[in-house]
């Protein structure tokens, strides 16, 4: 079973992101952090409250799928600079499940792609199992 990791630091990230060649093209950077809540998935996505809590979360991955899907994200419009990160293992209330950064020339294209590429790591590369209280 996997550990929980060190969540990276966004400041480092964006140091980073701008010393990239691809700066250069970059109007503007957005940055997505998850992070386990207690409210139930059911509930805020389908309405569905059976007046349960989540204690915790154990969330993984499959790696070769995020790099596809980060992959799809640099095929789109004005999208030039992605970097994900995925924690692992058991999650507790509060913890980061993931970070996403997308640079890119105009803020529809980086909207859009910050967008497609969550949806496509939620739906596509990870499994999410609630432990509720």
């Amino acid at each position: 079973m996997a550990n929980k990791k060190k969540p990276p630091s966004i400041d480092e990230w964006l140091k980073e992101a701008k010393a990239d060649p691809a700066a250069l093209k970059v109007g503007m950077f957005l940055v997505h952090n998850g992070i386990v809540r207690q409210t139930p998935k059911a509930k805020v996505r389908q309405g569905l409250d059976d007046g349960s809590l989540v204690k915790r979360m154990y969330f993984s991955y499959d790696a070769s799928k995020v790099d596809e899907a980060i992959a799809e994200t640099y095929k789109m419009d004005g999208i030039f600079y992605v970097k994900v990160w995925l924690n692992e293992g058991w999650l507790e209330i509060g913890d980061d499940i993931m970070y996403v950064l997308v640079g890119g020339d105009i803020r529809p294209h980086v909207v859009a792609a910050l967008q497609f590429l969550v949806e496509k790591i939620k739906t596509e590369c990870v499994t999410e199992i609630e432990e509720k209280a």
